[in-house]
């Protein structure tokens, strides 16, 4: 009986009411696996009470992680007759629509759904000096935030925080002020006089700083931490409450407890169960005025962190508002394109009141890209665009599970080698116009091509496959020759079927869409040519079936800006389709850009919408098209968001946080210092991070860590584990450099062509 309702477990855990209510259907020895909504992540995952044994040091050896964080429409073991069902995150899966919250109040500003998506960002400047504080809460209130955070870490700043709350109410500013805490209730209870709302970190609040060991505990034993943390943490609920102050219960991927890493593992689900212990104790006290956040370096994570904070918030019954952000994105394109990801595919399904896009930049300037993401979300709630409803069966809500596309396969008789044209961890394509054609050694470096004696060969980031919408006239044989080059080393080129039919293109993949199919003009084409087809993925499923009898090397979704259909939602469509009729095609995203758009517009938009797709495994690849932008813009901005989907590697990765009043170095000379002598490294993630508050759990995901440890002195990690302290931040970077050569990592900068 036991072991049946493990099988249960490790499907769905068990605070999950969706299984409760197919219980019934079930064999007996199944039943003994469900339970309510009411019960904890835990109940599916602890051990029984006899199977602790304790450590030498008190704590005790692992916990088994019980894997998916996800309920799909599957039987729940082997040969069972018990769907599981699948479980609601957001309104609809078919087309925007906001999510119903309370009101929350942070000073005078409203949170929730009725209201506008809030703006918000942090001060990085030391809180103790009130005036510089004061002076850049105010520059951060005139570039139109809603709400500014400000980190409180001891005693003098707390007394600091009266003296900046004051002076910006004489100087005319009324902006909510938010006491970031960490490691400090008493800190927290003194502050919470002054600002509007407390940001508690469930992972370091009560629990001490995790120094990622592995423990287990009892039944009775588990009891004794809750009760620990809900003695620490009442008088601030209690305080909040007749004060009128917000919290937010912030959860950060890379601060969770030992205790809930030990029970769940460094996972989305431990993340929502950090959170959900001081929510209950929250609602214990009657205490409604707070939000939650669940905050990863890695978008992929960040996402499925919060829909499965909303998927038990709906079990639960419960409204709270959401703040989101990606924590730790770094600067410049790659941090906004990391924001664009995370906080663009949850505002695409509807999910969001308030947000930050946290940049290793001065806090001022999170603004403008943040307002952006906002007006984004705040549209398309509006418009709910999306498209027809359908039965989505396929998608993994909670879990990373990429849909891989076939790749081409040489066939007999081709005379060039077509096994280059899509690449294995996502694709870049890019569109070339006749007259970039006419210089040759000019494309291929635009390409990413490396040249030998004017050549193209291709490299780790090289432009996988091109789009020729015209091509050169039969008796250009010097833009003829160019594309040959590329055809040589295994590039694809896409044409339309009308030029390939008026001026044929050797080896060329010729693009059509299902009506072309449908006529058979494709037919006109020689027999064996390679076809791409093009769809906007809100077709009828009869046009959709011509695909079956249909053989192409892939697809491409190209919707153009509807005020109806939704691209999202009709891609999402899409793939449903190709996966319910075994149809593995690799599928392209195809985006167009009008003239004139800001660039912060164009990593925003590429990044929640096709983003939002490929955080779910949905694409092999990205094409981006801007006829008046930067070539190298849009190739860089492509390869860019596939990292940032974590899918193809081809630059060194930087976790690098945004700064804040714990910092204890110059964060944006430092990481400029660091990214210039180490951005030469594909597949070699930095961390660097101004001081210890999340560093090793931030650097989860990274090999290398930079950490502020103390005024001066940095500490250097691999991973989690820390290998040097108090290195003299004058010698830190080389230190950096050789840790990452001690450990076979380094390659020297590659040599000009």
């Amino acid at each position: 009986m036991a072991n049946a309702a493990v099988g249960v477990a490790a499907v769905v855990p068990t605070s999950f009411s969706g299984l409760k209510k197919n219980v019934d259907s079930a064999p007996d020895c199944l039943k003994s696996g469900a339970g309510s909504a009411s019960q904890s992540f835990r109940t599916a995952t602890r051990l029984p009470p006899k199977s602790a044994s304790r450590s030498q040091r008190g704590g005790v050896v692992s916990v088994r992680n019980m894997g998916s964080d996800v309920a799909e429409l599957e039987p729940a073991s082997k040969g069972s007759p018990l769907l599981v069902p699948r479980q609601k995150y957001c309104e609809s899966i078919y087309k925007t629509v906001r999510r119903k919250t309370r009101t929350v109040m942070v000073g005078n500003v409203p949170l929730g759904s009725e209201h506008p998506i809030r703006v918000q960002t942090m001060t990085t400047t030391d809180t103790k000096d009130v005036a510089a504080t004061v002076d850049q809460v105010m520059r951060i209130a005139d570039r139109g935030a809603d709400i500014v955070r400000i980190t409180v870490q001891g005693k003098k700043e707390a007394d600091c925080c009266y003296d900046i709350k004051n002076t910006l109410v004489k100087k005319g500013y009324s902006i909510p002020l938010v006491a970031d805490i960490h490691f400090a209730p008493a800190i927290a209870m003194k502050v919470s006089e002054y600002f509007d709302k407390i940001r508690i970190n469930p992972g370091n609040f009560a629990d001490r700083r995790a120094q990622f060991e592995k423990l287990e505990y009892d039944d009775e034993e588990y009891q004794k931490e809750i009760e620990h943390i809900e003695k620490v943490f009442v008088p601030l609920v209690e305080k909040c409450k007749k004060y009128g102050r917000a919290i937010r219960i912030g959860t950060n991927h890379g601060s969770l407890s030992d205790r809930i890493m030990s029970y769940y593992g460094d996972s989305p689900r431990g993340m929502v169960e950090s959170a959900f212990e001081f929510a209950r104790i929250c609602r214990k006290l009657d205490f409604h005025n707070f939000v939650f956040s669940m905050k990863a370096s890695n978008p992929v994570v960040m996402a499925e962190a919060y829909r499965l904070l909303v998927s038990e918030m709906y079990q639960n019954g419960w409204d709270y508002p959401l703040h989101l952000g990606v924590t730790e994105a770094g600067e410049g394109e790659d941090g906004r394109m990391k924001s664009a990801i995370g906080i663009g595919a949850l505002l695409q399904d509807g999910l969001g009141d308030t947000i930050r896009v946290s940049l290793t930049e001065a806090p001022e300037l999170e603004i403008d890209p943040c307002t952006r993401l906002a007006n984004l979300g705040m549209r398309a709630s509006a418009q709910q665009r999306g498209v027809p409803e359908f039965e989505e069966k396929h998608r993994h809500y909670f879990e990373f599970q990429r849909r891989i596309g076939q790749l081409p396969v040489q066939k007999e008789g081709e005379e060039v080698d077509y096994r280059g044209v899509l690449h294995r961890d996502g694709s870049v394509l890019m569109s070339v116009s006749l007259d970039q054609l006419k210089n040759p050694e000019e494309l291929y470096r635009s390409l990413a091509t490396k040249l030998i004696i004017g050549m193209p060969f291709k490299d780790l980031a090289t432009v996988d496959s091109i789009l020729l919408r015209k091509l050169p006239p039969l008796d250009d044989k010097k833009s003829r020759l160019a594309i040959k080059r590329l055809t040589d080393i295994s590039m694809g080129v896409l044409t339309p079927l009308s030029e390939q039919l008026s001026k044929p293109l050797p080896h060329a993949i010729v693009l059509v869409n299902l009506e072309e199919i449908s006529s058979g003009a494709y037919k006109l084409l020689p027999a064996g040519t390679r076809l791409a087809v093009t769809l906007r993925g809100d077709e009828s499923e009869q046009m959709l079936d011509l695909l079956k009898s249909t053989e192409a090397t892939l697809l491409l979704i190209d919707l153009p800006e509807d005020e109806v259909v939704s691209r999202v939602h009709a891609s999402r469509r899409l793939l449903e389709y190709l996966q319910s009729n075994k149809l593995n095609f690799p599928v392209i995203h195809h985006l167009h850009f009008p003239d004139a758009m800001h660039r912060d517009d164009l990593v925003i938009k590429a990044g929640s919408e096709a983003g939002a797709l490929l955080v779910d495994g949905l694409g092999d690849g990205i094409l981006l098209e801007a006829g008046d932008q930067d070539f190298d813009f849009l190739r860089s901005t492509s390869f860019g968001l596939l990292q940032g989907c974590r899918m193809r590697n081809t630059k060194t990765e930087y976790v690098s946080c945004p700064s804040c009043g714990r910092t204890l170095f110059d964060l944006q000379e430092i990481s400029a210092e660091i990214r210039e002598k180490t951005s030469h490294l594909p597949g070699v993630s930095i961390a660097i991070m101004g001081c210890i508050v999340n560093g090793p759990g931030e650097m989860a995901d990274a090999d290398f860590g930079y950490v502020g440890g103390a005024p001066g002195k940095i500490d250097l990690y691999v991973g989690k584990d820390v290998v040097q302290r108090g290195i003299a931040m004058v010698k830190a970077t080389d230190a950096l450099i050789q840790l990452i050569k001690d450990n076979g990592r380094w390659v020297d900068p590659p040599a000009d062509d």
